[in-house]
């Protein structure tokens, strides 16, 4: 597993060692000594699995009292995910860092508790896989709107997003609850 370090030091790229032949490919997409050899020794407790099709816009959610790390991966399609930092004692509040993720690039992106998280699908559908280190609680649930222009995320939407309620009612990053 190679590691790639990205311009928020918590926020991690993974590379896997893909091993493919004429039947296919195989790899390890999580290994609990691999990722602890690694510092990322928590526990996940829960996998989710989302289906969403062209510009379905996720995000941007994070939990309060109860908060995830999530490690997220594609395994059918592609999408652009993005971590932002919601630590207000962080010299790196703030900022965003986003990634092209997609089945065929098989990166994994690493977003620690403390982060709002969301992606929005680029290809004509795509399905994404998370692991979580603490349970989906809805009422510690968050979402900071996903067009703050505050943080001016350059979503590469080829129209207009998809969103559910929760997301088009999200707040912006100066009103909204965050991490201390």
């Amino acid at each position: 597993m190679r590691t790639i370090r990205t311009d928020i030091p918590e926020v991690v790229l993974f590379e896997p060692m893909v091993f493919g032949d004429e039947r296919g490919f195989f790899f390890e997409s999580y290994n609990q000594r691999t990722f602890a050899s690694l510092g990322l020794g928590q526990p996940f407790v829960q996998d989710n699995h989302s289906r969403s099709e062209r510009n379905v816009l996720r995000g941007l959610h994070y939990q309060l009292g109860k908060p995830q790390g999530k490690l997220v991966r594609v395994v059918a399609g592609s999408i652009w995910d993005v971590a932002v930092d919601i630590r207000r004692s962080s010299p790196t509040f703030g900022r965003w860092t986003g990634y092209e993720l997609s089945a065929e690039n098989k990166l994994l992106l690493w977003i620690p508790e403390g982060f709002a998280h969301g992606f929005v699908v680029t290809s004509a559908s795509a399905d994404v896989l998370y692991k979580a280190t603490d349970f989906y609680a809805p009422e510690c649930e968050r979402s900071i709107l996903w067009n703050d222009p505050a943080l001016a995320i350059p979503w590469p939407l080829s129209g207009e997003p998809l969103l559910s309620q929760k997301d088009r009612a999200g707040l912006l990053l100066s009103e909204a609850e965050v991490f201390a």
